[in-house]
């Protein structure tokens, strides 16, 4: 893939890292090509590293004002990703490709609207409407005769582990546990999410309950492994929380990169919530060779 002389921004939220690509300037990352791409500009060690990448392009409805396209590192497309829409919102603002303070963004998962709060022009703190949540097995998907799986056993490498499932855009299975620091993540991690259950895989969250206000999560995302943090997967173990009562509306959330806010709505009988953090612009790059 010949590369030459593209130019690129790098950006994290809370550690959850992305290459983002202006596809109006780029033209040369063609449709067909971006999950190669992403695979090879995400090599952390031999390439630019990365969780993901980030595309930017025109908005395809009129309700858009943009569309918000990810990959993950493995060349997979995520349908919604929370910490990589902040990023994108962050990118978009400050470089005035879209200056406004409520943003609707494109996103496999429909309209996403963002408000952006901003200092001098610089965008500092993005709320984003992570939309409405569904429990339904069919829809994650999951491979379960029963039309919600909340609290129930998985059988994983011989050991009964106890989860629910949930999706915010994109898959999530949340387990509750004492202490988040003695999970082995890197066995239980890949287990669940490559379990034969989940036929598109599953992004896995450990929670440990600080608080009814208050969490505490260790991720391991679908096409990306251990990251520092995660938007959708945050939001997902706050609504399991509260749809279990183990967790009020309004939740601080603790991750290894940082923090993020989360507070449950419930709207037309189903569970939604807002999400507000902050993200970084890292630097502007060139690819030379």
């Amino acid at each position: 893939m010949d590369l030459k002389g593209l130019k690129f921004s790098k950006a994290h939220g809370l550690g959850n890292d992305y290459v983002i690509v202006d596809e109006s300037k780029e033209i040369k990352i063609v449709e067909e090509n971006k999950a190669d791409f992403s695979i090879e500009v995400c090599r952390r060690g031999f390439s630019i590293g990365a969780d993901g990448v980030i595309f930017v392009t025109k908005a395809t409805t009129e309700k858009g004002d943009i569309r918000f396209r990810i990959f993950n590192g493995d060349g997979s497309e995520a349908e919604m990703c929370g910490n990589g829409i902040r990023c994108f919102s962050k990118f978009i603002y400050d470089r005035d490709i879209v200056k406004k303070d409520v943003i609707n963004v494109e996103t496999l998962d429909g309209i996403k609207v963002v408000n952006i709060t901003s200092e001098n022009g610089i965008s500092t703190l993005f709320k984003v409407d992570m939309g409405l949540s569904t429990f339904n097995t069919r829809e994650i998907p999951m491979i379960n005769e029963n039309n919600e799986f909340l609290e129930g056993k998985l059988i994983v490498d011989d050991e009964k582990i106890s989860l629910s499932v949930i999706s915010v855009g994109n898959p999530h299975a949340i387990i509750f546990v004492d202490n988040v620091d003695k999970i082995d993540l890197g066995r239980l991690g890949p287990a669940i999410e490559n379990h034969e259950l989940f036929p598109e895989r599953i992004n896995v969250h450990f929670v440990e309950l600080i608080s009814n206000k208050e969490i505490k999560i260790l991720t391991w995302e679908r096409g990306a492994g251990y990251t520092h943090a995660c938007g959708t997967g945050a939001t997902s173990s706050v609504l399991i929380g509260y749809k279990l009562s183990k967790l009020d509306n309004k939740v601080l959330v603790h991750l290894p990169g940082g923090e993020l806010e989360v507070k449950v709505y419930e709207k037309e009988g189903s569970l939604g919530a807002f999400m507000k953090g902050d993200a970084q612009l890292v630097f502007d790059g060139k690819i030379i060779q």
